[in-house]
């Protein structure tokens, strides 16, 4: 069974054509019955007539003057009339137009199922129609401009163009209803990867340019519900850091050295908490105000691709090694299988922070035997930290890349707010790509990242 076209254009497109077909195939066939039919009448009528008139002037005179006769009907009448001979070289009728087939066939029914046609006798090009006399078979041929009528290759010459201005019609009235559902698709994609897209044109037909309304509408809305979430976020911070540094003050001051321990330890876990909530809804922004600590090199490659979105020419291998440097530390034994691969168009801080996010969680919950590995694949970049930790379950692994979602079952001892996947996930959106959570060979979790590189702009 044959796939349906998926695309809105390519469907409506074959619809209109399908519309076009079977209306050009119902005017064909009246055009068969209603002029057709009459010309090979009237072809055929002609035919027989000559032959008849033919037979009966032949028959009629003198035996002296029949050379007379013929070579009056061949001068007036464009006649001529031979006796047939067994040597004759005969070229058959052709097949189009189709109203000789139909012509040759009535008149066969008026002169005789012996009768024959020929377009050519002896090299001479006419409609030669054969009849008896006695047992004598003769040949007139008659003038092929008077049973020659244009018409029906002028109707088909010109049916094919109007059937291939039909077609472009057809294609330019789907593109004109498919054009805008696809440019709002591409907007609701950049949606869904936490990009605003361009406003969309509002006009054109009255329903497109109603919901081309309503989703700007709902673009406009949902910006202003972002800007308002990072506005309360930042007085949240400010609200809580300064509490958090008079605690940090206060611990400090403590003479209990196990109560001091104690209370540094909360406020900087409660600080780190603070700070990854704050970078999952702000993670834009702060990519934005970061972006003056890149190296010299990479400021001079930042290319532009939308306003307030800014991607670097970057070396994601020297990102990896360098991400990992802090924590070689940490970690019980840190392994990097990095392949050379090509420099790909990234925000390197949020890819920074994005792999941060993987390795702090492999420290923590994965026993701190982690392997990070660089591999190019087809039109892709995968980034893979694995570790030998109690791994995440399948069912659960879709909900674990969910903000605030900690799973207590799977990975023992967890302390943060539940955002770290959540920052990957929505980074790998940013970019475009993919993040998957799978099995590691012989127990543990791989945490997969995977980047595309054959765009130039990784949130076009």
């Amino acid at each position: 069974m044959r796939a349906v076209p998926r695309t809105l254009l390519v469907r409506a497109f074959l619809l209109i054509v399908v519309l076009i077909v079977l209306s050009l195939a119902t005017s064909v066939a009246i055009f068969r019955y209603a002029v057709q039919e009459p010309r090979a009448q009237q072809m055929a009528q002609l035919v027989v007539s000559a032959v008849n008139l033919t037979r009966a002037a032949v028959l009629s005179s003198a035996p002296e003057w029949r050379g007379a006769l013929l070579a009056e009907l061949r001068d007036v009448e464009g006649l001529r009339v031979q006796m047939a001979d067994a040597a004759d070289v005969l070229e058959p009728m052709p097949d189009h137009p189709p109203e000789l087939r139909l012509m040759m066939d009535k008149a066969r029914d008026r002169l005789g199922e012996e009768t024959r046609f020929a377009s050519g006798r002896n090299g001479e090009e006419a409609l030669w129609v054969s009849f008896y006399i006695g047992r004598d078979e003769f040949w007139v041929a008659l003038p092929r401009e008077r049973i020659e009528h244009p018409l029906s290759e002028v109707l088909l010459v010109w049916g094919s163009v109007v059937l291939l201005l039909a077609l472009l019609g057809a294609y330019f009235i789907a593109r004109q209803v498919a054009r805008p559902l696809d440019k709002l698709a591409q907007a609701a994609q950049q949606i869904g990867r936490g990009v605003m897209p361009q406003p969309l044109p509002e006009h054109g037909a009255r329903e497109i340019a109603a919901v081309s309304r309503a989703f700007n509408r709902m673009s406009a809305d949902l910006a202003a519900n972002e800007r308002e979430r990072a506005l309360v976020l930042a007085g949240i911070s400010h609200d809580l850091r300064t509490p958090l540094a008079r605690m940090r003050l206060a611990a400090e001051l403590s003479a209990d050295e196990a109560l001091r321990d104690g209370l540094a330890a909360d406020v900087e876990q409660m600080d780190a908490v603070i700070q990854q909530f704050l970078d999952y809804a702000r993670l834009d922004e702060n990519e934005r105000s970061e972006v003056s600590s890149l190296r010299p090199n990479e400021r001079s490659e930042v290319s532009s691709l939308r306003p307030n979105e800014i991607a670097v020419s970057t070396d994601v291998q020297l990102l990896v090694q360098e991400a990992a440097q802090q924590f070689t530390a940490q970690a019980k034994s840190l392994v990097l299988d990095l392949q050379q691969v090509p420099r790909i168009f990234v925000k390197p801080l949020l890819l920074r922070r994005a792999l941060a996010n993987l390795l702090d969680n492999a420290t923590k919950y994965g026993g701190g035997e982690i392997t990070i590995q660089l591999r190019q694949a087809e039109n892709a970049i995968m980034l893979s930290v694995a570790d030998r930790g109690a791994g995440i379950p399948a069912g659960q692994r879709e909900a674990a890349k969910r903000p605030f979602v900690r799973l207590e079952s799977a990975r023992s001892n967890t302390t943060g707010s539940g955002l770290g996947l959540a920052i990957v996930e929505r980074v790998a959106r940013l970019h475009g790509g993919e993040f998957y959570l799978e099995d590691r060979e012989d127990g543990g979790l791989v945490a997969r990242l995977v980047l595309p590189t054959g765009l130039k702009s990784p949130l076009g």
